[in-house]
């Protein structure tokens, strides 16, 4: 079998995102959903509107979200648009919060621990999908990579709430751990079979900080920047950024390390390739 092509670049630039994107020879038809981070407001690490501007008008794209299941500035509709026109992101394209209007539950085959998955339900006026993900830390999932972006983030805030509760909304903060991250890779998995090969994936490893774009109070960056990777393989394109963390030379990513391996979060990645998602095997292309 093949191994998934991810392509790599040094180069943190917006024009070095649309030569990633060229590189992937993707098709991405219809109406595009680009998924990305908003950042929570306080958060210095995200990734800013200016950033992914480019690589938004070239697909002519609708930056889409969902609102968070915890206290701050975009757990309800109104604080998110507020977010999103604050941050800027209204200011570069047109923004759609999925959930505003409800949700839409798609349903997870052979799911390892949830069968079900609740996402925004502007999710269906959508051909296609644009993952733009900020690799980083995260205080529950370890990392925060391309799996975690299309579910997760892509869960409405019930949904959000089902899957940090392994099918039970009220557990949200007790659930088996390894449990929540398999129930990640379930809703990851519902997403790709959504798009039937119509979404593509950017990680861009800057600013990683051991804390997520969700908290309003992060910690800064103890590594220095890597570079952006892509591919057509969120389990691939995951798996090659942590690789890319182990073998970097710079002492300051033992802090990102222990953050990802005090939360078991390869299992993540581990827990996709089980369902299919994608391959741990990997081709790394230098652009």
């Amino acid at each position: 079998m093949e191994k998934s092509k991810v392509y790599f670049t040094k180069d943190i630039t917006p024009e070095a995102v649309l030569k990633l994107y060229d590189a992937l020879g993707a098709s991405l038809p219809g109406k595009v959903a680009v998924k990305l981070h908003s950042g929570e407001v306080g958060n210095q690490n995200f990734i800013r509107p200016d950033f992914w501007q480019p690589m938004v008008q070239k697909v002519n794209g609708t930056i889409v979200e969902c609102n968070t299941a915890y206290e701050g500035k975009r757990n309800t509709t109104a604080a998110h648009w507020e977010t999103m026109d604050q941050h800027g992101w209204t200011k570069i394209a047109k923004v759609d919060i999925m959930d505003e209007e409800g949700e839409l539950e798609l349903s997870v085959e052979d799911g390892k621990k949830i069968q079900k998955n609740y996402v925004g339900a502007h999710l269906k006026n959508y051909d296609s999908m644009l993952v733009l993900t900020h690799f980083k830390g995260h205080p529950m999932g370890g990392f925060g990579g391309s799996l975690k972006n299309i579910s997760i983030g892509i869960a409405s805030s019930h949904g959000k709430a089902y899957i940090h509760g392994v099918g039970n909304v009220d557990d949200f903060w007790n659930s088996d751990h390894d449990s929540f991250l398999e129930s990640m890779a379930d809703a990851a998995k519902s997403i790709v079979q959504f798009f039937d090969g119509k979404i593509a994936y950017i990680n861009v490893m800057k600013n990683m900080s051991v804390d997520c774009d969700c908290c309003a109070v992060a910690e800064d960056p103890k590594m220095a920047d890597i570079g952006m990777l892509a591919s057509l393989d969120p389990v691939a394109l995951d798996q090659a950024c942590v690789d890319l963390v182990y073998q970097s030379d710079d002492p300051g990513k033992s802090h990102l390390i222990e953050r990802m391996e005090s939360r078991n979060g390869i299992h993540t990645v581990e827990a996709a390739a089980e369902l299919g998602i994608g391959s741990r095997e990997y081709e790394l292309v230098e652009i």
